[in-house]
């Protein structure tokens, strides 16, 4: 049975990439436009790792980061942050909130699948 990731992300292009990516490893990828988007999708479903913008509408990924850990469901559920910020101070509060890891954007297909496969097996 393929893992399964969860990838929130507000542009169409990464989630495409990503999905490219990940499907081609052999991953399952489940997608969501936004963070409100995401806890719906983990609502429906058990994934083994989320990777997560931080800039998007309707719920960013610092709070959905939060509202994912504030769940017993997934409280120890992998999420790698894959964003342009690259600010120390956004990183740390990344962290804080829950985050296991950090991808910048542009990433390569061989960057995505290191992170992935180290942390998700």
């Amino acid at each position: 049975m393929p893992k399964r990731i969860l990838a929130v992300d507000d542009s169409i292009s990464v989630r495409r990439l990503q999905n490219l990516v990940l499907s081609a490893a052999g991953y399952e990828v489940v997608s969501a436009v936004d963070g409100k988007d995401g806890l719906a999708q983990l609502e429906k479903q058990t994934v083994n790792l989320i990777l997560t913008d931080i800039n998007m509408p309707n719920l960013d990924g610092i709070d959905f980061i939060q509202a994912v850990r504030a769940s017993p469901a997934h409280r120890l559920t992998p999420i790698i942050v894959v964003s342009t910020v690259s600010e120390p101070a956004r990183k740390q509060q990344a962290r804080d909130a829950g985050a296991t890891g950090w991808i910048i954007k542009p990433f390569s297909p061989e960057q995505l699948l290191a992170v992935v496969k180290k942390v998700a097996g």
